[in-house]
């Protein structure tokens, strides 16, 4: 029963860019009594935030474990916990980042919205964005990339997406800021053409990406009203 319990939870994704509580309490509602009691315990270590274990703190060796007592699906939900038990900032995240593991990695791309207020993580995003690993761009054009990362950065990330496969739906803000982007358009319709010439089919998020480019239209004037039968204008 319990492998199967965790071969359901695996098709299902934890929403990592809702409110820690919330998604504290999801996380919690997939775990079996074995792995909750870990979680807790992992989380109040790292509110207390101990002495190190060598030269890793207690709980860093916690992110490291989270995918052996959390399951695969739920481990990046478990270690954005962990991070923000630890009020880790960018220092920690960045050496994280550093010297963790492509999934120890993501959780930070995915713990930075919640983290960090400014730009001072953005090195990290930038890092992700020149890897081809498709899970890490995914996280790293989340929430904190949508408000920060220049338009030069962004639209490039966006191409990124279309070049790897990645879904565009992992864009955070993406209507927002590709609204009304003419320079995205025309970069967008260089892309289609040389797909095009090379004959090589064109992604359809490309399409849909395009249409967003397009500026907001404004409302139609009101239409006159019935003309006065004397001619007058009131």
């Amino acid at each position: 029963m319990r492998d199967a319990h965790h071969r359901r939870d695996d098709a299902a994704s934890l929403p990592l860019s809702d409110s820690l509580a919330d998604l504290r309490a999801t996380l919690t509602s997939r775990l079996d009594a074995s792995a909750r009691t870990w979680l807790a315990r992992a989380l109040d270590e790292a509110s207390a935030r101990p002495g190190t274990h060598g030269p890793i703190s207690a709980w860093e060796l916690r992110l490291a474990e989270a995918g052996r007592r959390c399951g695969p699906a739920r481990a990046d939900a478990a270690r954005v916990l962990i991070l923000h038990a630890a009020r880790a900032d960018t220092a920690d995240l960045t050496r994280v980042y550093d010297q963790g593991t492509a999934d120890e990695r993501r959780a930070v791309l995915h713990a930075l919205p919640h983290l960090v207020s400014g730009p001072d993580a953005l090195p990290l995003v930038e890092d992700a964005l020149r890897t081809n690993d498709t899970r890490l761009l995914a996280a790293a054009v989340g929430p904190y990339a949508a408000r920060h990362l220049d338009p030069h950065q962004w639209r490039h990330a966006v191409l990124k997406c279309l070049f790897t496969g990645v879904a565009v739906d992992h864009v955070a803000e993406l209507d927002r800021r590709a609204r009304g982007d003419a320079e995205l358009a025309r970069m967008l319709a260089d892309y289609a053409a040389e797909r095009t010439a090379a004959d090589r089919p064109v992604p359809g998020d490309l399409h849909r990406v395009l249409a967003l480019t397009e500026p907001a239209t404004s409302s139609p004037p009101p239409s006159p009203g019935p003309a006065d039968p004397h001619g007058k204008e009131s």
